[in-house]
């Protein structure tokens, strides 16, 4: 045996290769969650594993929220978005804090026409400053099954992973004054809303909304966190958070593994359609301070 400390470590590790990699069934939507937007557009069955929520007009979706909010920790789902001609629609999975210079991570599916692929969009907000969208193509088809969801989140890192694989790291520059989310507690949030203004080809294609209700479906929810409300909710919670003994926090998830690492830089390189790094006329011909700084 090793010290109790190399064993807690260890420990964690192999907690968060379970949560990256499989996501963990430790919740489900009927306890966990309030339906905060349209409740007459969701439905719950299997004892509350399974949710579906559907949009129904230009002003008329649906949105989830956890009843938790934390700082830090991993959330997953599964997720089958709409099917068919799904233009102008979008469909979530994010972490928010409430009220100003809020603090976010995204995940959005952008529909399409049918026949033509998703755009996977993510990005990340600080002290309210977004702005570092990153799009792919998925690999697979997210209409036909489910595929697993996750955002991981430390003091190190916000990784983005569908199924088993990372697709994108945000690094904590913060110390260099890029904007990281540390201190405002959030919820995780699923919806489906109307977006035929931008979602779809720039907004060239409009939704048919004679194919309306589009469904997405949900299946499972982990929310492997750090839970303000154990901690005297948010004045208490940043503090409490980024303590090093807590799971997320260990020394060896600071940084993707190889493999991982190998696993990201081939769905980069296949698979992204835009990188706000990459995009400098947007930035009159520079761009962002941590484009030049190390990601992974």
């Amino acid at each position: 045996m090793g010290s109790p400390a190399k064993v807690a470590v260890l420990a964690a590790v192999a907690l968060v290769a379970v949560v990256l990699e499989l996501g963990l069934v430790g919740a489900n939507f009927q306890d966990d969650c309030d339906i905060t937007w349209e409740p007459q557009n969701a439905k719950m069955d299997e004892g509350g594993n399974h949710l579906t929520l559907s949009l129904v007009s230009n002003s008329s979706g649906s949105m989830l929220r956890t009843k938790k909010q934390f700082i830090f920790g991993s959330v997953s789902t599964r997720i089958k978005l709409v099917k068919g001609n799904s233009a102008g629609t979008v469909t979530t999975y994010y972490t928010s804090s409430i009220g100003d210079n809020h603090d976010e991570i995204d995940f959005e599916f952008l529909g399409n026409e049918t026949g033509q692929p998703y755009t996977v969009h993510t990005n990340v907000f600080a002290d309210g400053v977004g702005q570092k969208e990153m799009q792919f193509r998925p690999w697979f088809d997210p209409t036909a099954d489910y595929h697993n969801y996750t955002i991981f989140w430390n003091e190190c890192m916000i990784v983005w992973i569908i199924d088993s694989i990372p697709i994108r790291v945000f690094r904590n520059h913060s110390a260099q004054g890029v904007p990281f989310p540390t201190r405002r507690q959030m919820y995780a949030f699923s919806s489906i809303w109307a977006a035929e203004d931008w979602a779809t080809q720039g907004g060239r294609v409009k939704t048919n909304w004679t194919n309306a209700p589009f469904v997405a479906e949900y299946r499972d929810i982990s929310l492997q966190v750090c839970d303000c409300a154990s901690y005297g909710g948010a004045a208490g919670c940043p503090e409490t958070c980024a303590s090093s003994s807590n799971w997320y926090a260990a020394p060896d998830l600071c940084q993707l593994s190889k493999a991982q690492l190998r696993q990201m830089r081939a769905v980069q390189l296949g698979y992204t359609i835009y990188d706000y790094c990459a995009d400098s006329k947007r930035y009159n011909g520079t761009v962002p301070p941590e484009c030049s700084m190390p990601q992974y």
